[in-house]
């Protein structure tokens, strides 16, 4: 039977118990929104002693930061030398060393605060689905070798075995990363932030917004929260409160579909050693096995909430191009969620006015990103120099037209499958001359 909640929310450990805020609370730092942004935020500034209140317009996890498919995934979209040359010779080596650091953050935070979140880190495979992508990867191994980092280059053989799939050439694995239970992980935020002294509440949406001599007020439902600083934590799910930095995201939707837990002789072969992967489709698949060996593939270009068929065909199409053994294995759950693209393809850093500080747009590497961009809003919101965070902080620009950007990305995305379906095409003439 399909179940169309996430896999997530039916295997997570239990969060906090929160209520709505339901009268005015003061702060020195008032945070909106309750995904690993907001809670890494919360987190860092409860430990160095700073009085936080957190506003969640539904429940922790609610959002993106329980629905992704909770890859640990170092760096950016950009390639080390891309990221230096457009930051320059001072802050682009600062930044790629930040970035790469982001899964170090994670899996600290999840040891030293003992969350129960399926951790692994195994590492990240990013496998080559044609010969052109196999020479971007090893360009990119490269950079990321000659930057100490713990990464190797794989031939056909060594991506089969790791991958448990003969459909790629090769690819790479980047030993940093590793996967999380994504809903299990944003609750074990919000327990160790709470622990420290945050003050959470859930259902408490932020109606307004108001600057005051003495810093920022926002008021919810049954109550103001005021605080000398405001962090926006709502990424993809920010909405009119904060018009301006929502028309700078273009939404998608990812949508994940799961197995049941496959059996033992199965399991075995596919991700034998626990890695997720990422392949290098033109509209991303990305995919790993659960706890319980079930075989999570996601893919970017849905337009509907739940990829029940046929919207997943897609999904059902990439588990038996990649792994046609499965042929046969039933579904138990469809799932989709926002993610926030920018038009750079960066993330971004905003102090939208004295004491209003903002991070979002992490184009799909949340777990690490949205983690690390909470400490820089953190060390931020305690008077640290903007310079010396290490990432740039930018103006808020609009996309222009935004109205009109889901047509767009609709066209887009269309236009992307259909250059998946040539490749596939090319991959299938290639593997029938080869055994003709």
């Amino acid at each position: 039977m399909t179940v169309t909640r996430s896999l997530w929310s039916a295997t997570a450990t239990p969060g906090p118990v929160l209520g709505p805020l339901m009268t005015d609370a003061q702060a020195d730092v008032v945070i909106v929104g309750g995904g690993y942004t907001g809670l890494s935020a919360a987190l860092h500034l409860s430990e160095a002693g700073r009085d936080v209140v957190l506003l969640e317009a539904a429940e922790v996890g609610e959002g993106a930061s329980g629905l992704n498919g909770g890859q640990v995934i170092p760096g950016l979209k950009y390639d080390p030398d891309e990221l230096e040359e457009m930051l320059g010779p001072v802050l682009g080596p600062r930044l790629v060393q930040l970035v790469a650091s982001g899964p170090d953050l994670v899996f600290d935070l999840i040891q030293r605060h003992a969350i129960s979140c399926a951790a692994t880190r195994t590492g990240w495979i990013q496998p080559a689905t044609s010969s052109q992508a196999l020479e971007l990867i090893r360009s990119r191994v490269q950079q990321w070798r000659q930057r100490g980092a713990e990464v190797a280059l794989l031939d056909e053989h060594e991506i089969a075995r790791l991958t448990g799939s003969r459909r790629y050439s090769g690819g790479w694995i980047d030993k940093r990363g590793g996967t999380v239970q994504p809903l299990s992980y944003v609750r074990g935020l919000a327990q160790a932030a709470q622990r420290a002294g945050s003050r959470i509440f859930n259902r408490s949406p932020a109606l307004a917004l108001e600057r005051t001599a003495a810093g920022w007020r926002v008021q919810t439902a049954r109550g103001w929260a005021r605080g000398a600083v405001l962090i926006l934590a709502t990424g993809a799910y920010t909405d009119t409160l904060a018009d301006s930095l929502r028309r700078t995201l273009i939404l998608v939707r990812s949508a994940q579909v799961a197995t049941v837990p496959l059996p033992a002789q199965l399991r075995a072969s596919i991700l034998p050693e626990g890695q997720a992967a990422s392949d290098t489709c033109h509209l991303l698949r990305y995919f790993r096995l659960d706890a319980s060996g079930r075989l999570i593939m996601g893919s970017r270009g849905s337009f509907d909430a739940v990829p029940v068929e046929p919207a997943a065909r897609h999904h059902y199409r990439a588990v038996a191009e990649i792994y046609p053994q499965l042929e046969g294995i039933p579904y138990e759950y469809h799932w989709s969620g926002r993610v926030g693209l920018t038009r750079d393809h960066l993330p971004h850093l905003h102090e939208m006015a004295p004491g209003l500080l903002a991070a979002l747009g992490y184009n799909g590497r949340g777990v690490a990103m949205a983690t690390l961009m909470g400490q820089l809003l953190a060390r931020r919101a305690q008077g640290e120099p903007a310079e010396e965070l290490g990432f740039p902080f930018s103006a808020v620009k609009p996309i222009p037209l935004h109205r009109f950007s889901q047509l767009g990305t609709r066209m887009v995305v269309q236009y992307l499958r259909a250059l998946d379906g040539i490749a596939r095409l090319r991959v299938r003439l290639a593997m029938a001359a080869k055994t003709a």
